[in-house]
């Protein structure tokens, strides 16, 4: 299971009604937190989940309205007595950003560990799961993000019995380990059928449409993705700034056959995202129009 919350759908600035887009993951135990922008921690603590098992943090970009609330959940969790080290991953420049933003947040009992990433796509294999960062295009360097968990197909008896597998190795099996004993090799693909489904989670905002996004998105059980405007007369003003409108997040949703989207960044101007829903279904029928602290648990299908 995938526990996931969009804990903020705004862009620019947080406001009353609405803070600023973060998106947090919980699975088997860890946190992970995509963007942080002002006011994440309070969205985090709406929601009544905890800053503790918060791992690793990962930012598309380094506008403020994506980091610039950082120092304050850093904070906080040195204040919470964290001492398990944390991972950050971002494009290139983390170090020398986050150092900058310590400035305010020196001494921390635990320690930072810096994943830079390089190339257009570059893959993470953390706490069971695995972080695809792809590259978009906003006016500068960001990137979107894709969470996999795979599934092994099912523990197949007979196959253990014909090849008189010894039963106390069935478990390690299960697990994808490899088991040798007196000379015998025991490998998993001796006991497990064809892989399962897995559960696949899309995150991307600040960007253009790209061939990287629906290459990325394909298949996705969830698509979060920016929509900073609904209205028509916007779709210059998004090219201009490089972000998106409803209906190109819509259009990237069906080329990518993806199983649900939700919406998010949305322009502080934009007050009532769901006004513009009738004609952006009928582009992509599964849109929402998602506002803060959405959530939803990803299940693995029967």
């Amino acid at each position: 299971m995938l526990d996931v919350c969009l804990l903020g759908t705004g862009g620019m600035m947080p406001l009353p009604y609405r803070w600023l887009t973060s998106f947090m993951v919980r699975y088997n135990g860890s946190s992970l937190l995509i963007d942080c922008g002002e006011g994440t921690q309070i969205a985090i603590k709406e929601k009544g989940w905890s800053f503790k098992p918060i791992d690793v943090i990962c930012f598309t970009h380094y506008h403020g309205d994506h980091i610039s609330g950082l120092p304050g959940l850093l904070l906080t969790m040195g204040n919470a007595d964290r001492t398990e080290p944390l991972t950050l991953i971002g494009p290139k420049g983390l170090r020398r950003v986050v150092d900058s933003l310590r400035v305010i947040a020196p001494e921390l009992p635990f320690s930072i560990q810096y994943l830079e990433i390089t190339e257009p796509e570059q893959i993470f294999e953390i706490n069971g799961y695995r972080l695809r960062a792809f590259r978009v295009n906003h006016n500068v360097i960001c990137y979107g993000y894709t969470v996999e968990i795979d599934r092994a197909g099912k523990f197949d008896v007979e196959r253990a019995n014909a090849a008189q597998i010894p039963q106390k190795f069935w478990g390690i099996l299960q697990k994808g380990e490899i088991v040798e004993e007196n000379g015998n090799i025991y490998t998993p693909d001796m006991v497990l059928g064809p892989a399962r489904k897995g559960i696949k989670v899309t995150y991307c905002t600040d960007t253009r449409p790209t061939d990287s996004i629906r290459l990325n998105a394909a298949g996705s059980d969830l698509f979060v993705c920016e929509g900073m405007y609904g209205e028509k007369d916007k779709q210059k003003k998004a090219k201009e700034y490089k972000h998106m409108t409803f209906y190109e997040a819509a259009q990237l949703a069906k080329e990518a056959d993806v199983r649900e989207m939700w919406l998010t960044h949305y322009s502080p101007s934009l007050n009532h995202p769901e006004e513009y829903m009738d004609e952006v279904r009928r582009i992509f029928p599964r849109t929402v129009a998602a506002k803060d602290k959405r959530s939803v648990e990803l299940l693995f299908e029967d």
